[in-house]
């Protein structure tokens, strides 16, 4: 009830609806057409005249494209429970999935992977990315990586790592946008949103909004440059996510894996990390 609650950040159905629909640059008519309603049921429901059933907002949800809290949220705003679960990965309902992260973690090897949620918060690394968190951040060898959503990988980044990260105004802006699109998809009131403007205000953040510098030599990927004493790490990202989600937190995780973008890095990886 408490995630319920806190996720219900619309103060009616109509004005979700109308946020979503405008956010999809959808007409009243196209979207009744998709959804084959009529286009005056479709405008009561937009002026709070009419209410909508259930099935309905199901229905509106899946040719809006709207993510799967976002329906809950819908539905929450027009007076229904619910309809997708929000599971933790712990959930013996999820062990499948939770399997299938831990082994492509595991193929990553020896270079690092990360499995976030929607916010970045860290859910599951495997050993060569807690070795690179250790390496940089000055940690103990064996010292334990928090994998319980304590730890925000776009915070981390933005603070921590920051005096690690050779090119951290180019990194930070690309991470933001991450945010930025999870505010934007969430809605208002969303801890999205409230997220990202608690780190836009950090040293430093707002200047990497500006305009890119279109004169550097264009890469077909953004690297990121790590630097610790005599040590370079020069790698790239690529982000997946889980097909044909039915639950909330399936739905919005996120597998990052790190690649070496040279030689010397992906020599570095498979002889230092283990």
């Amino acid at each position: 009830m408490d995630t319920a609650a806190r996720d219900h950040y619309f103060s009616d159905f109509s004005q979700a609806l109308r946020y979503w629909r405008g956010k999809r640059g959808l007409s009243q008519l196209a979207l009744s057409l998709a959804a084959q309603v009529s286009q005056r049921h479709l405008s009561f429901l937009e002026g709070g005249r009419a209410q909508p059933s259930r099935e309905l907002i199901l229905k509106l949800g899946l040719v809006l494209d709207v993510p799967l809290r976002q329906r809950n949220a819908m539905l929450l705003a027009a007076g229904f429970a619910p309809a997708y679960q929000e599971r933790d990965l712990s959930d013996p309902e999820l062990d499948a999935v939770r399997r299938a992260l831990e082994f492509m973690l595991a193929q990553a090897a020896p270079y690092p992977a990360l499995v976030v949620d929607r916010l970045w918060n860290l859910v599951m690394a495997n050993e060569p990315a807690a070795a690179l968190m250790r390496f940089l951040l000055d940690m103990p060898a064996h010292a334990p990586i928090p994998r319980d959503g304590s730890v925000n990988v776009i915070r981390l980044t933005l603070e921590a790592l920051r005096p690690c990260i050779v090119n951290w105004d180019e990194v930070a802006a690309d991470q933001l946008l991450w945010l930025q699109r999870e505010a934007m998809s969430d809605g208002p009131g969303s801890e999205a949103t409230a997220l990202l403007r608690e780190l836009s205000v950090l040293p430093g953040v707002a200047t990497t909004t500006e305009a890119p510098n279109l004169e550097r030599r264009a890469l077909p990927f953004l690297p990121v440059r790590f630097r610790k004493g005599d040590t370079e790490l020069n790698l790239f990202t690529t982000i997946a996510t889980l097909g044909t989600p039915h639950d909330v937190t399936v739905h919005e995780l996120r597998i990052e894996s790190f690649f070496p973008a040279d030689e010397a890095s992906a020599n570095w990886f498979r002889t230092r990390v283990v």
